[in-house]
């Protein structure tokens, strides 16, 4: 007993994998659910051949020659015997194949078969982080966002794919599969959650120094509660109303970051880096590098490459009394 305790241990660590915020078996939405099905046949089928396979390789060594018989001498019975089980093995086998690869087939229509209505994202993979954008008819109501994705729980969400540099994967394993982003060509993918949560996704395709680094996060929630996120995403930054956050948006302003960053509502008006009009209303920065706290937003403006080495962020010149009320002002961008 006391040597199957450690084997029982290591032969269960590896269902740690099955579950949590990003596990492909930890279904929460009609995609993955699809896929984590199709895992489990798979792997019930061929565990199956595989015991079959071992029971007739130890069935095949336990006979034996009696003693003194030719090695080369054959027994017509036998050999009709072994030509018919290898005939079904080899049925057998074609038919879990063909089998197997018709429920692959099956579910990728199912994957790729769209529901109308719902919201239409275009998220464009960039190195290294995701830009968001909400289209609406109404363009007014247009707006983009980085690296979070919020979602009304039980609805289907078209999800368009580019990139403008190199092929990026969009991958979040618990509400569907891979899909990838490719530059001059437009991929689409469908997600869905079922039940309200946070939905980690990643980058699947590797695109260079900090692709582990390319999280999101989808954030599943009731349609009263999406609305009003939204309403919020749309409206223009609100002017800082205490002096160290009105300082810190002059710092901000006299900066290179207008040239990169923009903030909906004042002069920063650049398209090459996220925006961050309400860059502290998100969980993270850096791509899901970083918790949003005042702390960490110092430490990317101060260094960003030593908090995400070959990131394509300058370096800042920055006195140290210009610190605290820049990451002040940003943080308090809700």
């Amino acid at each position: 007993m006391r040597r199957l305790g450690p084997i029982l241990l290591f032969s269960t660590l590896p269902l740690g994998g099955c579950q949590g915020w990003q596990s492909a078996l930890d279904a929460h939405g009609p995609a993955a659910g699809v896929l984590a099905r199709m895992f489990w046949t798979f792997v019930a089928v061929l565990a199956t051949v595989w015991v079959l396979t071992m029971i007739a390789l130890l069935l095949s060594l336990r006979r034996r020659r009696p003693a003194g018989a030719d090695p080369l001498a054959t027994d017509p019975a036998t050999e009709r015997r072994m030509t018919i089980t290898v005939s079904i093995a080899i049925a057998l086998t074609l038919v879990t194949v063909v089998s197997l690869t018709g429920l692959s087939y099956a579910a990728q229509k199912v994957l790729f078969a769209h529901k109308e209505g719902g919201l239409t994202l275009l998220v464009k993979g960039q190195q290294w982080w995701w830009q968001v954008t909400y289209e609406d008819p109404q363009p007014n109501r247009v707006f983009t966002t980085a690296n979070e994705i919020h979602i009304p729980v039980g609805e289907p969400v078209l999800i368009k794919l580019e990139s403008s540099d190199v092929i990026h994967s969009f991958w979040v394993p618990s509400l569907t599969g891979k899909m990838d982003a490719i530059t001059g060509r437009q991929n689409q993918i469908q997600i869905q959650a079922d039940r309200p949560g946070l939905y980690r996704g990643q980058c699947a395709e590797y695109c260079g120094l900090q692709h582990a680094h390319m999280g999101l996060l989808v954030v599943a929630e009731s349609r009263e509660d999406f609305e009003r996120w939204r309403e919020q995403q749309i409206s223009s930054a609100i002017p800082p109303n205490d002096d160290e956050r009105q300082r810190g948006m002059e710092i901000f302003m006299s900066k290179p970051c207008i040239m990169c960053h923009q903030i909906r509502g004042t002069d920063a008006g650049g398209k090459v880096a996220p925006d961050l009009t309400h860059v502290g209303s998100r969980r993270t920065i850096g791509a899901g590098t970083l918790e949003t706290t005042r702390g960490n937003i110092a430490a990317w403006i101060v260094d960003p490459h030593g908090v995400k080495p070959g990131v394509n962020m300058p370096t800042i010149q920055l006195d140290p009394d210009e610190v605290q009320p820049l990451a002040t002002y940003l943080e308090g961008l809700k």
